[in-house]
């Protein structure tokens, strides 16, 4: 698609960001936009390249190649280079119910799939799409679509995270009246409370899309925790059907000797005390707070940079993130070909800023901690780490050994969490009962979503684990096709 000859003419080339070092005095979104030419001359860079890779959505080796919910990138990337902007937001709403939203958080498996990416820098696909959904938005062209008619089929979702609010969108739009409990104060789940506004703006990007899901009708309900505000039975005979997609909320900690010292917190208590303070009108880090700190972070991945980053607007001190994997190469292992997604050494926002402010990169490679060290108090005053390597085990499992000699004791009033997710939390699971797998996941297949009691459905990361907001977004319309089925006996819904 695109100019047939565009991607030999015009090189891959990105909005530029705002400048670190005033980016982190305050908590607006970091990047510029293009404009339109430049947004065509992108969209001349798509191929007509038979086989596009960019919207199969695969796993390949356990990573994601390609767009999970199937984006029919070729398709608006040509219609983007043509200045069909109405057109291609159409194109993009057909199998995307929040383009805003993976436009600026999901980290593009298309275009590490991209086939132009195979020799030449990919598509800027990513940036594309989130210029077509926000030009649609500043044009009046995304309003309220209601359904013509309702069926008079209740549903139930509790989460209202990417799976929740997709599934509320896909049901709506079938006709059937949807009812969203979310236990926070607000709606939008790791939307919401899970990526910093800097990254992911609340009023203006979010609760815009809640509203007009709103004004399409879906009920969402706040502050509600299903199992103890209202209860499994009142619920499963309240509504027909009842969809959970309560994510796996579940931080994995480190029970290092120490662990009891004040000042170590799971990544998500911080990012979520800190926004929440931000749209409540309270200093950010009026709960827990990184100002005139050392800061060490353990884990690597989008929570650890958002935590560099947030550390970074409250005023820390000094910052440092430690990852016990080494450090990525540059370009493509041979191990590591198209289309997967390529595992290459990245610069992401929050290490740009920390380099602008303490002129380094935060991170520390291979290396683990062994301990945390209080004073009097019961303050955390130190990090004690080590350097590992990975070897083989008795059975053949890489695994990460102390290099004797690395030895660090490294300052720290503030270590935050982020390694990860383990899983659901169990209880609401256990109230339902609801069968789960080896990883306490809840039991239902992929593309079928149903448990083990009838009428009740699960999908997105509480179902499938840890995974990309795309992925619940996939999820998300999965379920929401598998529940309109089981209810009408048929569905119409993709």
């Amino acid at each position: 698609m695109g100019k047939p000859t565009g991607f030999f003419e015009f090189q891959r080339e990105l909005p530029t960001d705002r400048e670190p070092l005033v980016r982190i005095g305050d908590w607006k979104e970091i990047h510029h936009h293009h404009s339109d030419e430049k947004l065509r001359t992108q969209g001349a860079r798509c191929m007509d390249c038979g086989v596009p890779f960019c919207h199969t959505g695969k796993l390949i080796s356990g990573m994601a190649a390609g767009c999970p919910i199937n984006n029919l990138i070729p398709e608006w990337n040509d219609l983007v280079y043509k200045g069909l902007w109405r057109e291609a937001l159409e194109r993009l709403h057909k199998t995307n119910n929040f383009p805003e939203f993976t436009g600026r958080v999901c980290p593009a498996p298309c275009e590490g799939s991209c086939v132009l990416g195979m020799n030449r820098p990919a598509v800027t696909i990513k940036n594309i799409e989130v210029s077509i959904v926000d030009k649609g938005w500043e044009n009046g062209w995304v309003i309220p679509r209601p359904p013509v008619k309702r069926t008079g089929k209740k549903v139930a979702i509790i989460g209202s995270g990417p799976a929740g609010l997709s599934a509320a969108a896909q049901l709506n739009y079938a006709g059937h009246n949807v009812t969203v409990f979310e236990r926070s104060d607000r709606p939008g789940g790791l939307l919401m409370y899970g990526i910093p506004n800097m990254k992911l703006e609340k009023e203006a990007v979010v609760l815009r899309r809640i509203k007009l899901l709103e004004d399409e009708g879906v009920t969402f309900k706040c502050g509600v925790n299903v199992g103890t505000d209202v209860t499994v039975e009142q619920l499963r005979k309240t509504f027909d059907a009842v969809i959970l997609c309560v994510g796996a909320t579940k931080g994995r900690d480190l029970p290092l000797p120490g662990r009891e010292a004040k000042g170590i917190h799971l990544a998500m208590e911080f990012l979520h005390a800190n926004t929440k303070n931000l749209l409540d009108g309270k200093a950010p880090d009026a709960s827990i707070s990184a100002k005139g700190k050392d800061v060490v972070i353990i884990g690597g991945g989008d929570t650890g940079t958002d935590c560099v980053g947030t550390s970074l607007r409250h005023g820390c001190k000094s910052v440092i993130q430690l990852e016990i994997m080494a450090k990525a190469p540059l370009t493509r292992g041979k191990d590591n070909p198209w289309p997967e997604w390529p595992k290459t050494y990245k610069v992401d926002y929050g290490q740009e800023e920390a380099a602008a402010k303490f002129g380094s990169d935060p991170r520390v490679y291979l290396t683990t901690a062994t301990k945390f060290v209080a004073d009097e108090q019961g303050n955390l005053k130190e990090v004690h780490t080590v350097e590992v390597k990975w070897e083989k085990n008795d059975k053949g499992q890489f695994v990460p050994t102390h290099v004797p000699g690395t030895e660090k004791v490294r300052p720290a009033q503030l270590v935050l969490l982020a390694m990860g997710f383990i899983g659901p939390e169990q209880p609401l699971l256990e109230s339902f009962g609801l069968e789960r797998d080896a990883r306490t996941n809840i039991k239902a297949d992929h593309e079928k979503y149903v448990t083990n009691l009838p009428g009740v459905f699960a999908a997105g990361d509480c179902r499938r684990g840890q995974s990309l907001v795309v992925w619940a977004f996939n999820e998300g319309r999965g379920v929401a096709r598998e529940c309109d089925r089981f209810l009408m006996g048929k569905t119409e819904l993709v």
